[in-house]
């Protein structure tokens, strides 16, 4: 049977859920059948007035500590977009309700403990229901999962193979991280230090890919001058999550990347004394630390939203030495403007453009190409190979 809904945004009165929401309205106003959700009547209410959308788009109570009231949400809809962060406080009920209904779910997660807790919990649930659950569709970790799909599929129109060192280089980062990303990495940093476990999971590349495991990959946390590119670099304070990510879309595409696939991401600091002492100085630098930056449901104006843009390069070494590169561009600041853009996108791309089995995905092993085309026509991103 059909759903009733298309998408429900579910978090629709936070920061970036308004923001997905009022993509969604002007983006789509008409062909998408769609309805906002929250904790709070009143306050979906006023949202919806105040973002100048219709009376008549439905509204959604639900409640991420009622597991009933998310299981109705889910069995309303096809796919479900969660804003609703830190994930490992407040998502585990959301999951579990998709994945026993066989709903499909995209979130903005980057809290690798949590994701391989689902993972092991739901998978085979999601599997067997056709429940489509994927994490991280946001600047962690978009735009590299499928900046390294993009050169990978050009490796192997070139040279017949994928290439074995990937390098990820974040050239330009204009526009800050959010406040819910700050808030998710505080909270795996407090699940962590209470319990001790989840330590050689958070700092394994292959944390979420159960049962494998690859070469030995850079840690990526130390500056240091490439020669590839003749630039110092700097640790890149999401590789973390996103190197987990690039890793587990080669494992769902059993291996395509290849078995001796290496990769890492760092930021380009700069050029001689000055670029080695800008990449230790990003090296000491927390851009999280302390209560300066913005908090969950804040976020920068329009302005600085449209002012933003980033510029990722990914460098191909192949066993001989050659090398070939891909690039991909957003037009807006990653953690806000683009982000939202992204996450809508990829919950419109499992209605319209990709089927799939269920199971707990990336973005790159279950929508790569599809999304990469929606992500080039409607959202400012942009991907080439050269």
């Amino acid at each position: 049977m059909a759903s009733e809904f298309d998408v429900i945004v579910y978090g629709a009165t936070g920061y970036t859920g308004r923001l997905v929401a009022e993509y969604i309205a002007h983006a789509f106003p008409t062909g998408v059948r769609w309805a906002m959700a929250g904790r709070s009547l009143s306050k979906l209410q006023d949202v919806r007035a105040e973002m100048g959308i219709s009376a008549d788009l439905p509204l959604i109570t639900a409640n991420s500590d009622d597991a009933a009231s998310l299981r109705a949400m889910c069995e309303r809809t096809t796919v479900v977009i969660s804003t609703v962060g830190p994930y490992q406080l407040y998502g585990s009920d959301l999951v579990a309700a998709c994945a026993a209904t066989g709903t499909a779910y995209v979130d903005l997660c980057g809290e690798p403990g949590w994701m391989r807790r689902m993972i092991d919990a739901h998978h085979e649930e999601a599997k067997r229901t056709g429940a489509r659950i994927v994490f991280s569709c946001g600047f962690d970790s978009i735009p590299f999962d499928l900046g390294v799909l993009t050169l990978q599929e050009a490796a192997i129109a070139r040279f017949g193979r994928p290439a074995p060192r990937v390098k990820g280089r974040v050239r330009v980062m204009k526009g800050g991280f959010s406040g819910g990303t700050a808030a998710s990495l505080k909270a795996t940093l407090a699940a962590a230090a209470k319990d001790p476990s989840l330590v050689p999971l958070l700092a394994s590349p292959f944390a979420l890919t159960p049962g494998h495991s690859g070469p030995h990959q850079p840690t990526g946390m130390i500056p240091e001058f490439d020669s590839t590119i003749n630039c110092w670099v700097a640790p890149f304070v999401m590789a973390p999550i996103n190197t987990k990510n690039v890793h587990r879309t080669n494992f769902l595409l059993g291996g395509r990347y290849g078995d001796d696939f290496v990769y890492d991401e760092m930021m380009v600091a700069g050029l001689g004394d000055m670029g080695k002492a800008a990449a230790e100085a990003i090296a000491k630098l927390n851009p999280f630390a302390g209560d300066s930056g913005p908090k969950p449901g804040e976020g920068p104006t329009k302005e600085e939203r449209e002012n933003g843009h980033y510029d990722v390069l990914f460098i191909g070494l192949m066993p001989d030495g050659t090398r070939i590169d891909a690039v991909v561009t957003g037009d807006r600041d990653p953690g806000y403007g683009s982000t939202s853009k992204m996450l809508a996108e990829s919950a419109l791309c499992l209605v319209q453009d990709v089927a799939g089995d269920g199971g707990i995905w990336t973005p790159g092993a279950l929508m790569g190409p599809a999304l990469r085309s929606r992500l080039e026509k409607n959202a400012g991103l942009t991907f080439t190979a050269c």
